[in-house]
């Protein structure tokens, strides 16, 4: 007979959750954590991108620190790549790209439209 009672789901849950725990703890994870991804900065500076060319690896997860050393935000904007970010003065962040086709995707700081654009190159690897 399956009851309602507020005890019964609460033992329940709790079956549960020692069931994830105990799961989680003999599976060694498999997924790579950021660590492992390489990792490229660009510096904004109100409105001075650099590099204005960053070659990374194409097919390949890799992380892109975004630094602001300026005085005022700037936006790390990349329309091919469907990726935003808006970095505040002095502060530093990231983003992760799962992977990319070889070629060339342009980028931009969206809150400086007088700065020049810049270009993400993905390279194949030389296998």
């Amino acid at each position: 007979m399956v009851t309602d009672h507020p005890r019964h789901r609460k033992e329940q849950c709790l079956g549960l959750t020692m069931a994830l725990l105990l799961v989680f703890s003999i599976v060694p994870p498999t997924i790579a954590t950021a660590a492992d991804d390489p990792s490229f900065t660009i510096t904004f500076n109100d409105g001075e991108v650099s590099p204005s060319r960053l070659e990374v690896p194409a097919e390949t997860r890799f992380e892109i620190r975004l630094i602001n050393n300026g005085k005022t935000p700037a936006e790390f904007e990349s329309i091919p790549l469907s990726k935003e970010k808006v970095i505040g003065p002095g502060v530093s962040t990231f983003i992760v790209i799962k992977y990319l086709d070889p070629g060339e995707y342009s980028f931009f700081d969206d809150f400086h439209p007088d700065a020049p654009p810049a270009v993400l190159v993905a390279v194949p690897s030389e296998d």
